[in-house]
């Protein structure tokens, strides 16, 4: 016979073996992330665009984008094959180096402070998140910013990836008239 307290034991162990394997097999399928350094090298290697997602440890809006959108499987399989996905704490304190500059956050030690390199990629309009874009010459085309939902995040992504913008097509209408694997 199985003692009540062994029973309630096996089944936790259980639980934990169960929900412990179930989340290491989403790690696998979610966002590879880069730093911005990582990225330039796979540039190098495999030209590609980049996309870096502009956040910081207090925007609850950010936190939301990673929980709903970067960890639907649609998202990261779509970031991980078509860019090289650079996730940026605007206000991290480490020097940056990009395309041979150094950046470095000039207002460490103040509240907010956000980094110079933060402050190039979204021209100073300080919002996150924001997502800025750059094609295979590593250039900047554009930031944009606000959170997005998946389904929008997906059309957002496919305008980049099929460049649209080389035919001067209107984001918003893109979006509205993209009809992709995510559906609402």
């Amino acid at each position: 016979m199985i003692r009540p307290g062994v029973l309630v034991a096996s089944i936790a162990v259980g639980l934990f073996m169960l929900l412990n394997s179930s989340l290491l097999a989403n790690e696998d399928k979610g966002v590879n992330w880069l730093t911005i350094e990582q990225a330039q090298e796979q540039v190098a290697k495999e030209p590609r665009m980049v996309l870096v997602f502009v956040t910081t440890d207090w925007c609850s809006w950010c936190r939301r984008m990673e929980a709903e959108t970067f960890a639907h499987p649609v998202i990261a399989e779509y970031m991980n094959n078509s860019f090289y996905p650079v996730k940026l704490n605007a206000e991290q304190t480490e020097p940056i180096v990009f395309r041979g500059e150094t950046y470095v956050n000039s207002n460490a030690g103040q509240r907010r402070a956000a980094h110079d390199f933060a402050i190039a990629l979204l021209q100073g309009r300080m919002s996150y998140p924001s997502m800025a874009f750059f094609d295979e010459n590593l250039d900047l085309l554009t930031a944009i910013p606000g959170y997005r939902p998946p389904q929008n995040f997906e059309a957002l992504l496919a305008f980049f990836e099929t460049r649209a913008f080389d035919d001067d097509q209107d984001l918003q209408e893109f979006i509205s008239a993209f009809n992709g694997k995510i559906s609402e």
